[in-house]
C-alpha cells in the first residue's frame, strides 16, 4: 500500500518538474534579459526666476554676487538630483519679476516653477491678483518648519492667513557708516545729525547717501525714505488700508529730508537713479548710507576714509571693513520720544499658480533649508539673517558684521512699511513721487498739501 501510495504522488510531481524545467529561461535567455535596455526616468526642468544671471561673469556687474551664487550652486543641484530634475534659472529684471509674473498666471502663459520673494509687501500684491499657491499645508509636513522664526512666517502670508511663500532671510535695516567720519558715534538725533553734516561738508565730505530717486518703481520709499519717516513716528496707513499721510510727524520728517538736500549733505547722485547711489558710499565721499543689510551684496569694492582699499569685490568687502574696525552699522537718528525706524522684509520663494514641475519646486526648497545650503542662499540672494533660528548658531553669522547688525536692529523699531495698505506696489510709486517732488523738484511746495492730494488720489480708487 505505501508502495501504490508513493508512485501515485510521484508521477504528477515528476509531470510537473520536466514542465517546470522545459519553460525555463536558458541561461542565455537570462542574460538577454539582465542586459535589455530599461526606460530612463524622464529629467524634468525645474524652471526658475531670479534677477540673477549665472551667465554674467561681468564684475562690474550690480549683482555679481547673486550672479555668481548662482553659477555655483545650480551645477550643485543638478549633480545632487542627477536623473530627475534639471535645473534652469531665466534672468528677470529686478523691477519687472512681479508684474511678469502676475500678468503670466492672469493669461495662462508659461510661468516659472518658483521664483524669488524679495520683498513681503509682494505678498499683498500676489493674493489679490490670485496668483501664488498656498503652502501651507505642504510646508507644516517638512521638518524644518517648526525651526522657522515665527515673524518670517508672518511675513510670508497673506491678509487671509495663507502661507505664500517660504522664507530664508530676514532683511531688516540700519545704516552703513564710516567710523573715522563720526569719532562720537553716529548721531542719535536729528539736531546732532545737522551739527555733524555741517562739519563733514565744511572737511568736503557729504554726510549722507541715499536712494533718493524714483527709478524701479519707487522702492527709494521702502530704504531711506521709510526710515526716516518711522524714526520720526509717522506712519503711511490708518491701519484699517487707507493711506494716511498728512501727519504732523510725516512733514516733520519729510522736513529734515528738505534740508539735507537743500544745505547739500546729500551728493547729486542720491536722485541719479540705477542704484548709483552706492558709489558715494564705497568711495568714501559720503559718510553713511541708510539701507538694508543686504547692502553688504553691492557695497564693494570699498575705499576707507583712510585709503585703505577693501578690493576683492564681492560680498565678503563690507563685512572685511567691519572686522578692520574702518566700517560701522548703526541705526538711524531719531525724533525726540521716538526709536529709529526701520523697514523690515523677507527673502524667500513662492511657487506661482500654473507651475508644471511642482514636485521640484519642493525638492529646491528642502535642499536650500539642508545645513549644507542654507547659510550660502542667506548670504547671497537672502541679504540677512536665516530665518532658520537654528542656522544663527553657524560660524558665519558670528562676525563681527553680523554682531553689529544684531545690535543695530535690537535698537531699532523696523515694521513693513506698507502697514495695511492693500495696493502696496502703487501705494509705493505714488509716495515717492511725492516725496521726490517736495525735496528735489520743488523744495518750497506746501508738503501738507502735496500729501493730501497723494493720499485722496490713493484712497479714491478703493
Amino acid at each position: 500500500m505505501p508502495q501504490k501510495l508513493f508512485l501515485f504522488f510521484s508521477i504528477p510531481l515528476l509531470f510537473l518538474t520536466m514542465v517546470a524545467c522545459n519553460n525555463a529561461p536558458s541561461a542565455t535567455q537570462n542574460a538577454a534579459i539582465e542586459d535589455a535596455p530599461t526606460t530612463p526616468a524622464e529629467v524634468k526642468d525645474m524652471v526658475s526666476w531670479y534677477q540673477y544671471d549665472q551667465n554674467n561673469e561681468d564684475p562690474a556687474s550690480d549683482e555679481r554676487v547673486g550672479n555668481e551664487y548662482l553659477r555655483k550652486t545650480i551645477p550643485q543641484f543638478n549633480k545632487e538630483f542627477e536623473g530627475k530634475w534639471n535645473w534652469i534659472n531665466q534672468p528677470k529684471a529686478f523691477d519687472k519679476i512681479i508684474p511678469e509674473v502676475v500678468a503670466a498666471v492672469q493669461s495662462g502663459a508659461e510661468v516659472p516653477d518658483i521664483f524669488i520673494i524679495f520683498n513681503n509687501q509682494s505678498i499683498v500684491t500676489f493674493h489679490r491678483h490670485g496668483t501664488l499657491q498656498d503652502l501651507g499645508d505642504w510646508a507644516q509636513a517638512q521638518p524644518w518648519f517648526k525651526d522657522l522664526d515665527p515673524n518670517a512666517l508672518e511675513a510670508c502670508k497673506g491678509p487671509d492667513g495663507s502661507l505664500y511663500c517660504i522664507p530664508i532671510a530676514e532683511r531688516p535695516q540700519f545704516v552703513y557708516v564710516w567710523k573715522d567720519y563720526f569719532p562720537n558715534g553716529y548721531p542719535q538725533t536729528p539736531a546732532e545729525f545737522m551739527t555733524e553734516a555741517e562739519r563733514l561738508k565744511n572737511d568736503g565730505v557729504y554726510a549722507i547717501t541715499f536712494f533718493g530717486s524714483t527709478d524701479k518703481g519707487g522702492t527709494g520709499l521702502t530704504r531711506a525714505i521709510w526710515t526716516t519717516i518711522a524714526s520720526f513716528g509717522g506712519v503711511l496707513d490708518d491701519g484699517q488700508g487707507n493711506m494716511l499721510l498728512d501727519t504732523p510727524e510725516n512733514i516733520a520728517a519729510i522736513e529734515f529730508l528738505r534740508q539735507i538736500v537743500a544745505k547739500g549733505y546729500a551728493p547729486e547722485v542720491a536722485f541719479a537713479g540705477g542704484f548709483q547711489e552706492e558709489g558715494a558710499f564705497k568711495d568714501a565721499s559720503a559718510a553713511s548710507f541708510p539701507t538694508g543689510l543686504f547692502g553688504y551684496r553691492y557695497l564693494n569694492p570699498l575705499t576707507a576714509p583712510s585709503g585703505k582699499q577693501y578690493a576683492k569685490g564681492n560680498a565678503e568687502d563690507a563685512p572685511d571693513a567691519v572686522a578692520a574696525g574702518d566700517l560701522t552699522l548703526s541705526p538711524f537718528l531719531a525724533a525726540a520720544g521716538q526709536k529709529p525706524g526701520c523697514n523690515i522684509g523677507i527673502a524667500g520663494l513662492a511657487i506661482p499658480v500654473g507651475a508644471k514641475n511642482v514636485e521640484g519646486a519642493h525638492d529646491y526648497i528642502n535642499w536650500l533649508m539642508s545645513p549644507a545650503q542654507n547659510a550660502d542662499w542667506v548670504l547671497g540672494p537672502g541679504g540677512g539673517f536665516p530665518a532658520l533660528q537654528s542656522a544663527r548658531s553657524a560660524e558665519v553669522f558670528q562676525s563681527p558684521f553680523y554682531q553689529e547688525a544684531a545690535r543695530a536692529i535690537e535698537a531699532s523699531a523696523c515694521r513693513p512699511w506698507h502697514g495695511s495698505l492693500a495696493r502696496p506696489q502703487e501705494a509705493q510709486e505714488l509716495i515717492m513721487r511725492t516725496v521726490y517732488k517736495l525735496i528735489k523738484e520743488d523744495p518750497t511746495a506746501d508738503i501738507a498739501a502735496a500729501l493730501i492730494q497723494t493720499q485722496d488720489e490713493y484712497n479714491s480708487e478703493q
